[in-house]
């Protein structure tokens, strides 16, 4: 029996998705599955185990012996790498550089399909990341495209690296996101792409809040 809708929010590293999930799961008390993260936690491992994003062979052994799992944990789901709580420790830099590159491996985004869909299969879930509308919940019962242009995505994300205390540099930061755009729409696994019915919401100028708020009056139940 399902407990609620099923919400995707897709859209561009830095446009604001995964803090815009949150908040709207939380006031419609539903649970927020950030699939970016369980991508990180691949790339996390990768990176501890020495693995390049190159070794195909080296990638498709870590998937079949690492085990990844979300728990709830607070209403929220949290990720584990092997039993341990990685959730804090995938937010660097590096781990989502690398994340979006393995995340066009074919073989890592079929190691997570099935934890993902899942996650989702009961509703009452926000469901975060580039390909959830398009890939993992092509019949979900309302999809979002979240965007904002690269100046500003690349601003937030600085702000955010900053507070978290990270040296950071803003030329290079852009230079990235503009990179980790590039793969995530032009790789031939599904590609970072409007999914169809999808309600187009460009954060570019607008706060959080009014984000949100747009959001919520374009779901049915909260008419």
């Amino acid at each position: 029996m399902k407990k609620g809708l099923l919400i995707t929010i897709d859209g561009p590293a830095g446009s604001g998705k995964s803090t815009v999930s949150r908040l709207l799961a939380k006031k419609l008390s539903y649970l927020y599955l950030d699939t970016g993260a369980l991508y990180r936690a691949v790339a996390c491992q990768a990176i501890r185990n020495g693995v390049s994003a190159t070794d195909e062979e080296g990638v498709a052994e870590l998937c079949r012996r690492t085990e990844i799992r979300l728990r709830r944990v607070d209403d929220c789901l949290k990720v584990f790498v092997d039993a341990q709580d990685v959730t804090e420790k995938i937010r660097t830099e590096p781990v989502g550089l690398l994340a979006s590159t393995l995340s066009a491996m074919p073989v890592v985004r079929s190691s997570l399909l099935t934890i993902q869909r899942e996650s989702g299969k009961n509703g009452g879930i926000i469901a975060e990341g580039r390909d959830m509308g398009t890939v993992v919940f092509p019949d979900a019962d309302l999809k979002f495209f979240l965007d904002a242009d690269v100046e500003e995505r690349a601003r937030r994300r600085y702000m955010e690296l900053v507070v978290r205390g990270e040296k950071v540099d803003y030329p290079s930061l852009k230079k990235d996101l503009l990179c980790r755009d590039r793969q995530d729409r032009e790789r031939a696994v599904a590609p970072l792409k409007v999914p169809e019915g999808a309600i187009m919401v460009d954060s570019t100028r607008l706060s959080i809040d009014a984000v949100v708020k747009a959001m919520l009056a374009a779901i049915p139940e909260q008419r």
